[in-house]
């Protein structure tokens, strides 16, 4: 299992970044979805927990195929998904919560998440007090403006060292910008990786948390390049969007019989290094070699970059 811990700094509060954070991911699984593509929403509700208190249960559907790189759609079947079930009990938050997410056709493959927000730069020692990891696990600061992100995603209107919000007069962020910047808060992602199978399992442990850093990245950019549309909405506001954009966006998927599902599995209890033999591949943004597809194999067209939603944007401007 490869542990590391994400600290992702941004030029809000807490608070501000609760708003954002749900108005952001309901709008980019909007844009990054098409017919029989994209994220479905099949619950979201309230929940109540006897630790962290109240908070929200979501139930997403993440149907990939043709979303997926060729050198995966080489080695995947043509049509699944993955399910994610989240509790959210901002500012600290549980990816499958006690479980993690196991891909059925990669039975010895998961990943778990927890998240907490402070209103800081970073600087929290050990925040998660976790007795899960047993020894030191790898912490990387992240940085908005100045970490590169893959070429195929990169909007200059979304580029933090341009962008400038005409609400809040934030922005555009220059060098050093986290130790001069206020408001700051700082996301703390707790993320594990496990893979078992000898001979594989640094190097594709390795594979997908690049993967997930650049995720990352694209999503904390776009919350603060998006900050003139969602600053000022209240809780109630935001959720509204939400639920409307959820609804707009299952309909855009439509109902697809997904031929795979995936099974949950116990909640990591330590860390399992692989095999001194086992060999150790750098990252890079190309698929690790013993996935590549032949040469010769033709890629899927992109799916489109962005999808707007007119009718919510004629109700957002009548309200």
């Amino acid at each position: 299992m490869l542990v590391k811990e994400y600290r992702i700094c941004m030029p809000l509060t807490t608070e501000e970044y609760r708003v954002g954070q749900l108005y952001t991911i309901s709008k980019h699984s909007h844009q990054e979805s098409e017919k029989g593509e994209g994220v479905e929403v099949v619950k979201n509700e309230p929940h109540e927990d006897p630790v962290h208190g109240p908070g929200q249960f979501t139930e997403k559907r993440v149907h990939l195929s043709s979303k997926l790189p060729s050198w995966a759609r080489a080695v995947t079947p043509r049509i699944f998904y993955i399910t994610e079930k989240a509790w959210n009990y901002y500012p600290y938050t549980i990816t499958a919560d006690s479980h993690c997410l196991q891909c059925s056709f990669l039975p010895k493959f998961s990943i778990y998440i927890e998240t907490k927000y402070e209103d800081n730069c970073g600087d929290s020692e050990n925040i998660f007090h976790s007795d899960k990891i047993l020894g030191d696990h790898e912490v990387s600061f992240l940085d908005i403006a100045f970490d590169e992100i893959p070429e195929r995603y990169y909007r200059s209107l979304e580029d933090p060292r341009f962008f400038s919000s005409a609400k809040t007069g934030r922005g555009p962020l220059r060098e050093g910008w986290r130790q001069h910047t206020k408001p700051i808060m700082c996301s703390y992602k707790l993320v594990s990786v496990k893979f078992e199978v000898w001979g594989l399992q640094t190097r594709v442990e390795q594979f997908v948390h690049k993967v997930i850093r650049d995720i990352l990245l694209i999503g904390h950019r776009q919350a603060f390049a998006w900050v003139d549309e969602w600053c000022g909405m209240t809780m109630e506001e935001v959720r509204r969007y939400e639920q409307e954009t959820q609804e707009a966006t299952n309909e855009l998927i439509g109902l697809v019989a997904p031929a795979i599902s995936v099974s949950e599995v116990g909640q990591p209890t330590a860390t399992h290094s692989a095999p001194a033999s086992a060999p150790s591949t750098p990252l890079s943004d190309e698929a690790p070699e013993f996935l590549a597809p032949p040469k010769a194999r033709p890629r899927k067209k992109s799916a489109p970059e962005t999808l707007t939603l007119p009718a919510l944007r004629e109700r957002a401007g009548a309200e």
